[in-house]
């Protein structure tokens, strides 16, 4: 079991499993979040926030909600608009180091080719 949270505690995530491999992607809004995405199955984490304790922001195919804590203004997840999808990703930068460096980083080219380049 992992646990992680923003950096002011408000946000906190419990996750099954420590990530094995944590994507790099270089689109438009994961850059400029500096994010290490860790998928899982949305069964996998729960989230725990106070009630209107996180900013959404939802863009371009409307298919991904970007959540930050509203208090100290933290990335911590995405969240698929559509659950069928059943996958989210968690902000692993969040979580401990010595979780993050046992995790293989790959690349993913989301900005053209939505393809992975390592």
């Amino acid at each position: 079991m992992i646990e992680t949270s923003c950096h002011c505690g408000a946000v906190h995530l419990t996750i099954q499993n420590a990530p094995t491999e944590v994507t790099d992607c270089n689109c438009s809004i994961c850059r400029r979040y500096g994010v290490l995405w860790a998928y899982y199955p949305t069964s996998d984490v729960e989230v725990f926030a106070p009630e209107a304790g996180t900013d959404v922001y939802v863009w371009g195919t409307g298919r991904t909600a970007f959540n930050r804590c509203k208090r100290c203004g933290c990335v911590t997840h995405w969240s698929a608009t559509d659950p069928a999808r059943r996958k989210m990703g968690v902000n692993a930068r969040l979580m401990d180091p010595e979780v993050l460096a046992r995790a293989r980083v790959r690349h993913l080219d989301g900005a053209v080719t939505d393809e992975y380049i390592d």
